[in-house]
Formats: C-alpha cells, structure tokens, sequence
C-alpha cells in the first residue's frame, strides 16, 4: 500500500518477476523489450479497469444473448511520449484497436532537467472532452516533470483530470509527489515505486536510460 493518492502499483507475481528482467544491466536489448512488453499488459488491465461499459445485443451460434461492450460514447486516446513511451503503444494498439494514438514528443535537458517540446499531435480541441479517456504512456516517472507537462496539455484542452491516466513501469517518489500535488484526480499506473533519484535525475535503483535500452543505443 502506498501513501499517494490515486497511484496504483502493481503487485503481481508476473510483474515481479520481469522487473528483475528489465532491471538487470546484462539483459539484452531484445530481452528487455520482451519483458516490458510482458509488464505492460498486466499495468493495461489496472489502467482499463473502469472504462465505461454498454448493453449490446448479439446472436450466438445457439441463441440471443446481451452482452457488454466499451460504451460508443467515449473517445480513447493514447499518448506516448516520444521515444520510449513507444514501447508501450503496441500493445495498447493491440487490446484497443478502436482507440485513437496522439503521438507526444519531449526530450530531457540534462542540465535543467526540464522536458524540452518537440513534437505534439495533439489537436486543438476534442469535440467532447468530458467524454475522453487519456492514457499517457511514458516508461519513467523520474522528476515528474514531464508527466507534468503531458497531464497539462490535456487538461488545457477541457479532458477532466478523472479522466487521464499516467502509465509507467518505474516510479520516483519525487515525481509521484509532484504529480500528485498538482492534479490530485489523475490517476498514476506503475509497476515499481523506487527508492528515489540521483544526483543527475535518474531513478535508484531503477533500469538505467529507458529509451537507450528499448532501441539498443546504450554507449559503452
């Protein structure tokens, strides 16, 4: 159980288990996209757990019957933050095809460690943005800042913070803090709730560079 409001951390066997994959500095590139891949269905399933259900009338091979289905409705949208939040994106794709993907592109500057904007394909306005559920993809939580600046261009364009979800594997308590303190109704998915950060911003104990690791570009 953790001390922050609307933040859910994964505790699962399974979870555990590719932790200790995508932690491990020997495991390869390739292991370790796997291994997330792995994570990231089961923080889906928690993210996805009250979206909004209809009645619908179908036929079975034997009968009739009335089932539920996502309420046709609401909008999905899903935002990886460039690059590394890409990682997640195909396997939102693949359990929610019908949803719709709005790329988001920062980079850290590792002096300021603030998030510097490169690209947004976000639109203007959403039609209806109180019927628009956001999850925001990004493998670390680390300063927080970025999660700050991905959270606030939704809620600028009218998407209520019940509706916004922030999807990571690994957490800093100081980013969740900051999170938290700001919009205080966004909910928080991660798998790993870390110790804390460095000197330089990056998480203890955490994984190393998410993104060198995902796309093999880790300077020896």
């Amino acid at each position: 159980m953790n001390k922050y409001k609307n933040v859910y951390e994964i505790n699962h066997p399974l979870c555990s288990h590719n932790l200790s994959i995508i932690r491990d500095k020997s495991t390869t590139a390739e292991v370790f996209r796997n291994a997330i891949k792995r994570i990231t269905y089961l923080l889906f399933y928690k993210a996805t757990e009250d979206l909004e259900l209809e009645d619908c009338n179908i036929t079975t091979p034997l009968e009739n019957c009335t089932c539920k289905r996502l309420s046709s409705k609401k909008e999905i949208i899903i935002a990886p933050i460039l690059r590394a939040g890409l990682i997640f994106s195909d396997i939102a794709n693949e359990i929610m095809p019908y949803a719709t993907v709005r790329h988001i592109g920062m980079y850290r500057d590792e002096e300021t460690l603030t998030p510097v904007w490169y690209y947004n394909k976000i639109p203007i306005e959403f039609e209806n943005p109180e019927d628009t559920t956001v999850l925001i993809l990004d493998p670390m939580l680390a300063t927080g800042n970025s999660a700050l600046e991905a959270i606030k261009l939704f809620v600028n364009k009218k998407v209520p913070q019940k509706n916004i979800r922030f999807i990571s594997l690994i957490s800093a308590p100081e980013g969740l803090e900051k999170v938290t303190s700001t919009y205080k109704d966004v909910k928080i998915i991660t798998a790993s709730i870390d110790n804390c950060l460095n000197q330089n911003g990056y998480i203890r104990p955490g994984l190393g560079d998410a993104g060198d690791r995902i796309f093999n570009t880790v300077e020896n």
